[in-house]
């Protein structure tokens, strides 16, 4: 099963980019998802395994860079059976 998780960090900052959003990316980049960055948060794809992994990662590794909110949003992508993505009967 593949997963796309959108995020965002909290608090703003409009002069930088604060230590808190620099983990959170750090977490996706090192888990291996293919990340896009847009005008109001990230998104990842990936394996489902990888993408909850690097979930975890991010929720400790921001909390601990100081931020104060932070905003989740987990998608599977396609109808999510195993077996359809594999090619296999419906």
């Amino acid at each position: 099963m593949r997963l796309m998780v959108e995020f965002t960090t909290e608090p703003f900052e409009l002069d930088g980019f604060p230590d808190h959003a620099r983990a959170a990316r750090r977490a996706v980049d090192e888990a291996g998802l293919a990340v896009s960055v847009g005008p109001f948060g990230t998104s990842a794809e990936g394996d489902a395994e990888q993408a909850l992994a690097a979930v975890t990662r991010l929720l400790r590794e921001t909390l601990d860079a100081g931020a104060t909110r932070i905003s989740v949003q987990v998608s599977v992508l396609g109808d999510g059976r195993p077996d359809a993505e594999e090619g296999g009967a419906p």
